[in-house]
């Protein structure tokens, strides 16, 4: 007598094409943004404020022109200190990361995780039009997982 295996009635699943897979179905659109011509000691107390950790720098066109960072910020007080420079008297735009590596926001959601696996960042920004529209970090991607989950993988 041979062994029967029986898996029971399987459940329907949800279509993928209802699942939101884009960039733009997860990223951050309210930024906090920063100026070049602002204070880094501005940033600083608005990185601490609103308990992030870096922003977009944009010009007067909305468009995206660096980032910053607290390692920017902390990179910036070590040389000022060593050179015994003023903190106030130092600008965004000399402590600014530039030339900011963007991804799309018609991107897939997976594939924009092997992007931070494979550049080493914890935020990107999404620029459309040339102007800054939002930021994905890698805090969205883990939220996007958990979302994704619950809609896609089941219950146990």
């Amino acid at each position: 007598m041979g062994i029967k295996s029986f898996q029971g009635a399987r459940k329907h699943q949800k279509s993928e094409e209802n699942v939101p897979l884009k960039v733009s179905d997860y990223m951050t659109r309210k930024l906090i943004t920063f100026r070049p011509e602002q204070s880094v000691e501005e940033v600083i107390d608005a990185l601490i404020k609103n308990r992030i950790s870096g922003g977009p720098v944009i010009n007067e066109k909305d468009e995206l022109v660096g980032i910053i960072s607290e390692g920017d910020c902390i990179k910036h007080i070590s040389e000022s200190r060593y050179y015994n420079m003023p903190l106030e008297k130092n600008k965004v735009e000399h402590s600014m990361v530039k030339g900011v590596k963007t991804i799309d926001g018609n991107m897939n959601i997976f594939d924009a995780t092997q992007k931070f696996l494979n550049e080493k960042r914890r935020r990107f920004p999404i620029v459309q039009d040339g102007k800054l529209v939002g930021q994905i970090s890698q805090k969205d991607i883990l939220k996007a997982t958990v979302r994704l989950k619950s809609q896609n993988w089941g219950k146990q």
